[in-house]
């Protein structure tokens, strides 16, 4: 299995429309085949030291291993995604991890 996780901070974190523009990108990406499992949504509100609350939104997406993996990254959807949607955002954070 192989989990990629990544995590969005907004550029502009009290613009609604740029929030929903975003979330509507990364739902886009749910339509890629080789993806098994998606999970899309923003900070829980557990608060300890250790938790990373900053980011805005964080997709979740779970692949058999990384040749599915490798597939999603050049899909059409997915450049689409990163062509459309790369102004909203300051930052992009992944940790892939294989299990």
């Amino acid at each position: 299995m192989f989990v990629h996780n990544v995590f969005f901070w907004l550029k502009e974190k009290d613009n609604e429309e740029a929030r929903q523009a975003l979330l509507t990108g990364i739902k886009s990406l749910e339509a890629i085949e080789s993806i098994k499992s998606v999970y899309i949504g923003t900070p829980a509100s557990t608060r300890r030291p250790v938790i990373d609350a900053t980011y805005d939104f964080a997709e979740i997406l779970v692949f058999d291993d990384e040749a599915g993996h490798d597939v999603y990254q050049v899909h059409p959807l997915h450049t689409k995604f990163v062509e459309e949607c790369k102004h909203l955002w300051e930052k992009v954070v992944i940790y892939d991890v294989e299990a």
